[in-house]
């Protein structure tokens, strides 16, 4: 048995597309505003993790290829960690 840990940045749900209106109105900021000096801030690549690259990093930790990972943490992050 193997246990890893992904770690993930800001990842574009629907969860954080509604949070961005309120962020808005709360700070005074356009949505560009919201996504590019809040959001994604500290995320040097400049672009949200999307579900699917997390899905992929999560099928290659299950199969036969991974065996060997095991207790890891893995970001997926746009590089806020490596800041």
């Amino acid at each position: 048995m193997t246990v890893n840990c992904i770690c993930p940045g800001y990842v574009w749900t629907p969860l954080v597309e509604n949070q961005i209106p309120d962020t808005m109105k709360a700070r005074g900021l356009t949505y560009d505003q919201v996504v590019n000096d809040v959001l994604l801030d500290k995320q040097p690549q400049k672009a949200f993790v999307e579900v699917e690259q997390l899905a992929s990093l999560m099928l290659y930790l299950v199969s036969d290829g991974a065996r060997a990972i095991t207790g890891s943490m893995l970001s997926m992050d746009g590089g806020w960690t490596a800041q």
